[in-house]
């Protein structure tokens, strides 16, 4: 696949970068907000110019006298967007003026020998357009009035970036990834691991919990398979969430983990499995995504083994026993070359489709082995079992009465399910449905299982009362 022209946000901090970077992408991706730095490491997202799609990098503020811990990673990850762009957009407040900043941002962008092109944001009035002239002191020749928040002179503002470059050959084959986010609180190693991966500095890394705010995506290929990395701040607890900032980089994560395919529950192997990371991998498994655990920091734990690391899960968080798990160190790269065959391994289990002459089959041995008891003379009886879903997996099972089947009879279905197609790392939804006393006229639909690897009961009026799972199912799996 070709590359596509990339466009550079850079500029001095809180000059409206990101509102700029989400105005041009048509999407709130970066966090945008008045504190000073709220911008890290560098982002990444697609955009398209009256049909011609590029790439936009949305930078962290570049301030030599900052006093943050990290500035210089952040230095870094500007300079870096700066090297990897075809062109370089340098963002300036027009309510404030020029700066002394913003003269050696200016010197820094012109030493690069590109082509550069200054937005002078914030001007939301057309009549103050003529408030621009004092910025031509900053040496670059094109400058443009634009207002991120209003939207004003867009399309100017990529039509002077644009100018004189050639736009490459459009591929129209789409470039299917696997979607990882990698997820955890805050501190436990997630840039890191990213980093090591990719092995380059893509993210900021420092001590200080909640150094990265922003969801970072990522693409790398491994073994000729792609796969994209979500990057994503530490979730915290509701309490601990003190800033504004901290609140939208849990959106943020919020909206990781419903896009991707696979999640990477990292967590320091140091504190083990917290309420936080079950209360994590509660939320992974309800919105039916694959999960896999990895403890970082194996290599800093002294006197205590993988095994017993292991029993300890499976009695402090059983429902997690079908997600593989990697004691790893994201520093050192112990064991890290297990996590991209897994997490091939999880989606394609993610897409594992049971033809319903399997799913019969295996209802009538485990009836076989144990049958169900019997409640006040009546006994639990399946007339058939079909999927309807992948990506999650969801069954479908049409019993003579839901109220039969007891929870204790639900979680032998399940383990042997699981022993039977494995589904690793991969949640699992079942729906009953029986057949009522009396039919309902309207027919209509009911609500669908919510619990994870339980069996819910929903309703209907009776085997040929289920007009709506028609158009579910495949008939080649019948």
């Amino acid at each position: 696949m070709q590359k596509k022209l990339t466009l550079a946000l850079v500029g001095r901090p809180n000059v409206g970068k990101s509102a700029l970077f989400n105005r041009i992408c048509k999407r709130r991706i970066a966090i945008v907000d008045e504190a000073v730095g709220v911008t890290r490491d560098r982002l990444y997202a697609e955009a398209d110019f009256f049909g011609k799609p590029f790439q936009v990098i949305d930078t962290g503020g570049i301030d030599p006298h900052s006093d943050i811990p990290f500035y210089q990673e952040v230095r870094m990850q500007s300079e870096i967007a700066m090297e990897e762009a075809d062109v370089l957009v340098m963002v300036v407040d027009g309510q404030a003026g020029v700066t002394a900043l913003d003269e050696i941002v200016a010197k820094t962008l012109l030493r690069t020998r590109k082509p550069v092109v200054l937005a002078v944001n914030k001007m939301d009035d057309f009549a103050r357009r003529e408030e621009i002239y004092p910025f031509y002191r900053l040496g670059i020749q094109k400058v443009i009035a634009v207002s991120a928040e209003q939207g004003f002179q867009m399309a100017e503002l990529l039509e002077n970036a644009f100018a004189g470059l050639e736009w490459p050959e459009e591929d129209n084959e789409q470039e299917k990834t696997i979607q990882v986010a990698i997820i955890g609180r805050p501190n436990g190693g997630k840039s890191t691991l990213i980093n090591y991966l990719l092995q380059e500095p893509r993210c900021v890394v420092s001590p200080i919990a909640g150094t990265t705010r922003d969801s970072i995506d990522t693409v790398i290929e491994h073994d000729g398979v792609k796969f994209t990395l979500i990057d994503t701040a530490g979730i915290r607890r509701k309490r601990a969430e003190h800033e504004v900032v901290d609140k939208f980089a849990a959106v943020r994560t919020q909206r990781a983990i419903e896009r991707a395919d696979v999640c990477v529950l990292v967590m320091d192997a140091n504190q083990g499995m917290t309420t936080q990371e079950k209360r994590i991998a509660d939320q992974i498994e309800k919105l039916g995504k694959g999960c896999i655990l990895l403890f970082n920091k194996w290599d800093l734990v002294k006197g205590y083994r993988m095994e017993h690391c292991l029993k300890s899960i499976q009695i402090e968080a059983s429902f997690l026993n079908y997600c593989p798990t990697i004691f790893a160190s994201a520093l050192s790269g112990r064991n890290i070359d297990k996590l991209f065959p897994l997490i091939a391994t999880v989606h394609e289990q993610l897409g594992q489709r049971i033809t319903t002459g399997q799913l019969n089959k295996f209802v009538e041995k485990v009836f076989q082995k144990y049958h169900p008891p019997m409640i006040q003379g009546r006994r639990l009886r399946v007339y058939y079992m079909t999927q309807v879903q992948v990506q999650p997996p969801r069954f479908i099972l049409f019993v003579n009465e839901p109220s039969l089947m007891l929870d204790t009879y639900k979680k032998y279905m399940v383990h042997q399910f699981r022993e039977q197609y494995a589904f690793t790392g991969v949640p699992l939804f079942f729906e009953l449905r029986g057949k009522n006393q009396k039919q309902e006229s309207d027919q209509e639909s009911k609500p669908r299982s919510e619990l994870v690897g339980e069996m819910d009961i929903a309703e209907d009026a009776s085997l040929d009362a289920w007009p709506d799972l028609q158009e579910e199912l495949d008939p080649s799996y019948y």
